[in-house]
């Protein structure tokens, strides 16, 4: 009989939380993201910088012979938790796990250097909208250039490297130059998509596509649950705090015992998800019942995500509706976020083949 995993969280990992935090507390404060995603260049790369050069954040899943931390996953879930706590728009689940994890499984070291290091962003040409067990879009190749039409690729409009997958079963390295990329209009503006054209494109075989793409997507469910929980957490945190200020009637809007149960819920939610998530990650980092870990985390994350910033803009009340408030940048996210990587419904159908619980 296996151990039960331990998922609390360690003393390293609460003080890699606590560092990522304060990073973020001083350079992605709320007014600066909305600024930010009005303009032309929603990215910030100087927090990705401080993240990635300044605190090797770029490489804990990268084996430290091949220039990372040597982490797992379970410290990159903390990353994430606090990445989405401030919906902080870098190209971190892209890079630094989807990325990665493709990388990993080819065994390209020059590459994953390249990642870990944070000198270069990647980004892997298959939509965001993947799930792990479903079909993608491929390439052709051609005279040993690759030729084609790639949509919803997260972060390519910073990646240096873009993964591209071929109709020959290889997965190309293909200089983001080399490249014609094309904004998309999305809803979470903090992870913009991009069109990816490739015409007649030089690229460098870094191995077989399945088994990379497979592995960066299950990677990328699993973990997703953890930047859902950053933004669920967030929310109920900011409602309570906002519901014990506003007053009504001369007193409290807290005090009321509807708002309280509703509260009450979401907790129970939340509690729930931070463990699904948690045990998403362990599994991630122990090889053990990864697929039913990931599948029941992303069954339930989206749901809660959604859920948690709906009812923040409600009872934030007319506040909440205003652009200058983040609330909106929370909604969009968790909305986004519940279709990256599969649907819930999609996790719960592969859940059901995995357990052997098919419907009616």
């Amino acid at each position: 009989m296996t151990q039960a995993a331990d998922l609390l969280y360690s003393e390293e990992e609460e003080a890699l939380r606590a560092a990522v935090r304060d990073l973020l507390t001083d350079h992605c404060a709320p007014a600066d993201t909305i600024a930010r995603v009005e303009s032309d260049t929603p990215h910030d790369l100087a927090l990705w910088k401080s993240l990635t050069e300044g605190m090797g954040l770029a490489g804990l899943l990268v084996p430290e012979e091949q220039g990372g931390q040597g982490a797992s996953a379970r410290e990159v879930a903390v990353v994430l938790e606090e990445l989405g706590r401030a919906v902080a728009p870098v190209p971190y689940l892209s890079s630094a796990v989807v990325a990665t994890e493709a990388l990993l499984a080819c065994g390209d070291e020059e590459l994953l250097g390249q990642l870990a290091s944070g000198r270069a962003i990647g980004a892997l040409a298959v939509g965001l909208h993947s799930a792990p067990g479903a079909s993608y879009k491929a390439v052709r190749l051609d005279n040993g250039v690759l030729h084609g039409e790639l949509t919803g690729i997260a972060d390519a409009a910073v990646a240096d490297v873009l993964l591209v997958p071929a109709e020959d079963g290889g997965l190309y390295a293909v200089a983001a130059g080399a490249a014609t990329v094309i904004p998309q209009s999305s809803l979470d503006l903090t992870r913009p998509l991009a069109t990816v054209r490739l015409e007649g494109a030089p690229g460098r075989r870094v191995g077989d596509a399945e088994p990379a793409v497979r592995r960066a997507l299950r990677a990328a469910a699993g973990l997703l649950a953890s930047e859902q929980l950053g933004v669920a957490d967030w929310a109920l945190t900011e409602t309570v705090r906002y519901l014990k200020e506003r007053k009504q009637f001369n007193r409290p809007v807290g005090g009321f015992q509807a708002l309280k149960h509703r509260l009450a819920q979401l907790w129970l939610e939340v509690v729930n998800l931070r463990a699904a998530a948690r045990a998403a990650a362990d599994a991630l980092a122990s090889g053990e019942d990864t697929d039913v870990s990931v599948a029941v985390a992303q069954a339930y994350a989206a749901p809660v995500a959604v859920h948690a910033a709906e009812e923040a803009l409600q009872l934030h009340g007319g506040i909440g509706m205003t652009w200058e408030h983040p609330i909106h940048l929370y909604l969009k996210r968790a909305k986004a976020d519940s279709i990256a990587y599969g649907t819930a419904g999609e996790h719960r159908s592969a859940l059901a083949g995995l357990v052997d619980l098919q419907g009616p």
